[in-house]
């Protein structure tokens, strides 16, 4: 028996070669006369849209067929085509669904329910907050508090002040960068640092002040000592971050994911953290494709491999959930100096300051290759050039080892890529996922700490592309505080700081390959640019519906630009009523 989906080809393809005229009754779910041949009936047709495909065979088109959760064909293919729901678009701009290839969903829906330190300017004001949320609690509650920025306050929360504040509480407060955090002395207690007791993991820091008492700071994996007291998060409570989350995401044109590391590690969150997805998927919360990157922690040998238990490797699940890279820390963060890098950070940090790789090298190396070996896709974080270099070196022996041809290994962030990174990197078909947006948010800050000479090292763009690299969009939500699509793209095009400066303008990409980014470029970072990232028969019907062109409007705009719905699969996942589109 026949599929709908070939029906509909195979119908697509007989009028394209003249075998016949197919009309139908639109919403009628009846075949108009004259059909010699059977059509099927579409799920959805989407005319008087102005699409941009990025498909170079038909650049533009102005309706859209969708069955089956894909969609059949575009304009004339399908324009008399019957079909169960027809909308008319009104002329609205019409994109491939956007993609973060790299944020973290779970713990940007954990922050949503924390108090929000990002738009906080000044100690006076930091306190203020914390003492308003203590008084709502309980003498052994928590406050936790989220996106601080050391550079707005002029440093660090003091730890005394925040005992003030907190009436002694527990008090937690998460960086900005999500690579560091203040705490109080009540949880530098309970986490045996006061004391003495604490093990602190390879690759974190504990800070202490010229006193030798510590200051409340803890670097990198040293946050595992206060993920010790509150973790694992129960599943509910993770499924119901993920329901918010995807809500916002939904909002901003989001039709794709990559959450960036579970389940291990500082950056995991229950040992169950996939269940959580399922959960929300289950329940019809999930309104994104979502690829999950585990984190090297939760792998281990499995009958003489590495990998998961029952031997599950990246490309498990379908086309709404599956598993992806291998997720591993080489080293920290600009902002937090904590990043590995050759020469050392400007000004405070001091001669020897050349950041924290994020284990021993013959760790990382061990578990990257063993994860190559297992046939895993391994996703590295390294930001520091540094950390880029061992993580090349480490890809290249992994190559020589086991040549995978089309593996696709990837540098999430690879923040300072030096010049002569770039030739290894498209010659080991490498891929970079830098954040563009992290310019405009913390680029004064970065520049502070890794000087000017080094800036047109970061976050490159424009050298990926004259290398042969795609550029992939992603956002590292929540490290940063606004991290929609739009806003990536116009930063991508821009470079532009909080103070107005313009971060390396040879970087800068025109407004097309910024959302090529968000589309084509973050499909191919997940190997995935056969079924996603474009419109054309075949692919999924991931749409976003736009006010107005992000390839057309000044630069400065691109970031405004209102979402009128968005589509997953033919459905919409926002904007339902305003285009009355099937649920």
């Amino acid at each position: 028996m026949q599929s709908r989906v070939s029906v509909a080809l195979e119908v697509v393809v007989r009028r394209r070669a003249g075998a016949g005229h197919a009309r139908g009754w639109r919403d009628s779910g009846r075949a108009g006369a004259g059909c010699a041949y059977p059509v099927a009936m579409l799920d959805l047709l989407l005319r008087d849209v102005r699409a941009l495909t990025l498909n170079p065979a038909h650049p533009r088109a102005h309706t859209i067929g969708v069955l089956g959760g894909r969609i059949i064909g575009v304009d004339d293919e399908v324009a008399e085509l019957p079909a169960r729901h027809v909308v008319d678009g009104d002329g609205a701009i019409v994109t491939p669904g956007f993609s973060d290839a790299h944020n973290h969903m779970v713990w940007y829906g954990l922050s949503l329910a924390e108090t929000d330190l990002s738009t906080v300017t000044t100690p006076e004001q930091l306190y203020d907050v914390v003492a308003a949320e203590a008084a709502k609690l309980p003498a052994d509650g928590w406050v936790i508090g989220s996106g601080y920025d050391d550079f707005a306050l002029g440093g660090h929360p003091d730890r005394a002040a925040l005992d003030r504040a907190g009436g002694g509480r527990p008090v937690w407060l998460k960086h900005r960068s999500a690579h560091m955090a203040t705490v109080s002395t009540r949880i530098l207690e309970l986490t045996g640092v006061l004391d003495g007791s604490a093990v602190v993991p390879a690759g974190g820091a504990v800070e202490r002040g010229a006193d030798g008492e510590p200051t409340g700071l803890l670097a990198e994996q040293a946050q595992q000592l206060v993920d010790r007291l509150v973790k694992p998060y129960p599943v509910g409570d993770l499924a119901d971050a993920i329901t918010r989350a995807s809500a916002v995401y939904a909002a901003e044109g989001l039709t794709h994911v990559t959450e960036a590391g579970i389940g291990g590690g500082w950056i995991g969150h229950s040992p169950a953290e996939a269940a959580a997805y399922q959960i929300a998927r289950a329940r019809g919360d999930l309104n994104q494709r979502v690829e999950l990157m585990p984190a090297r922690e939760v792998l281990h040998e499995v009958d003489e491999a590495y990998g998961l238990d029952l031997g599950l490797r990246t490309g498990f699940g379908d086309e709404f959930l599956r598993i992806g890279p291998m997720k591993i820390f080489t080293d920290g963060a600009l902002s937090s100096r904590t990043a590995a890098v050759t020469a050392p950070f400007c000004g405070h940090g001091g001669a020897d300051d050349h950041g924290l790789l994020g284990d021993d090298p013959d760790v990382l190396r061990k578990a990257i290759l063993a994860a190559h070996h297992g046939g895993w896709r391994v996703a590295a974080h390294a930001i520091g050039d540094r950390a880029i270099d061992l993580t090349l070196d480490i890809f290249e022996q992994a190559q020589r080892e086991l040549p995978r041809p089309g593996v696709r290994h990837r540098i999430e962030h690879a923040a300072m890529t030096r010049p002569e990174h770039l030739a290894r990197m498209a010659a080991l078909d490498v891929v970079p996922v830098p954040q563009a947006r992290f310019l405009y948010e913390i680029g004064d800050t970065i520049a502070d700490a890794v000087g000017q000479e080094r800036m047109p090292w970061v976050y490159r763009s424009r050298s990926f592309v004259d290398a042969g690299l795609p550029v992939v969009g992603s956002s590292d939500r929540p490290c940063v505080s606004a991290g929609a699509p739009l806003l990536g793209m116009q930063s991508l095009v821009e470079r532009k700081t909080k103070s107005g400066a313009v971060a390396s303008p040879d970087e800068c990409v025109d407004a097309e390959q910024a959302l090529r980014a968000f589309t084509t470029g973050a499909a191919y970072a997940a190997g995935q640019e056969n079924v996603r990232g474009h419109i054309e028969r075949g692919t999924y019907a991931d749409l976003v519906l736009l006010d107005d062109d992000p390839t057309a409007v000044p630069d400065s705009k691109i970031g405004e630009i209102g979402v009128q719905a968005t589509l997953v699969a033919g459905r919409a996942v926002h904007g339902a009523d305003r285009f009355s589109f099937p649920e």
